[in-house]
């Protein structure tokens, strides 16, 4: 079936004054998602969503996480990719990675680090790095 799992995590731009802003772009950036998207899939549905409202209960950094199951989405992993770092480019953020779990080529593992202080919507992206593991011997 050559099933793969992407799953990772988004950490928040903290330095930046408005949490309330900072936050709220975030949120929107995921919610601008769509339900349903042309393959390779990247949709609302995959991402745990914050709320807007920070409480007590929270350190500074929110941390947006989410994950995936595919059926061998690594044969359009740049078109996945490129959709990727476009959410990316909408929001404040001071790291991200993505693990893209497969059958036949083992597990990879993608970061992205904001240059300063933090990445701001717009900014571009600049910089990824690929770490590239195998978990499973061939037969």
């Amino acid at each position: 079936m050559e099933e793969s799992i992407v799953y990772g995590c988004i950490k928040d731009a903290v330095h930046f004054n408005d949490d309330e802003l900072r936050r709220s772009t975030n949120r929107d950036a995921m919610l601008s998602l769509p339900k349903a998207d042309e393959w390779p899939y990247l949709c609302q549905e995959m991402f745990a969503i914050p709320r807007i409202e920070s409480g007590g209960e929270h350190y500074q950094t929110e941390v947006m996480h989410f994950g995936a199951s595919y059926k061998a989405v690594e044969y359009e992993w740049s078109q996945w990719m490129e959709k990727f770092e476009a959410l990316l480019n909408r929001m404040y953020w001071v790291s991200a990675v993505v693990h893209l779990e497969t059958e036949l080529t083992g597990t990879h593992t993608f970061t992205w680090e904001s240059l300063s202080s933090g990445h701001s919507p717009g900014a571009g992206i600049k910089q990824v790095n690929c770490e590239w593991t195998q978990e499973k011997a061939f037969l």
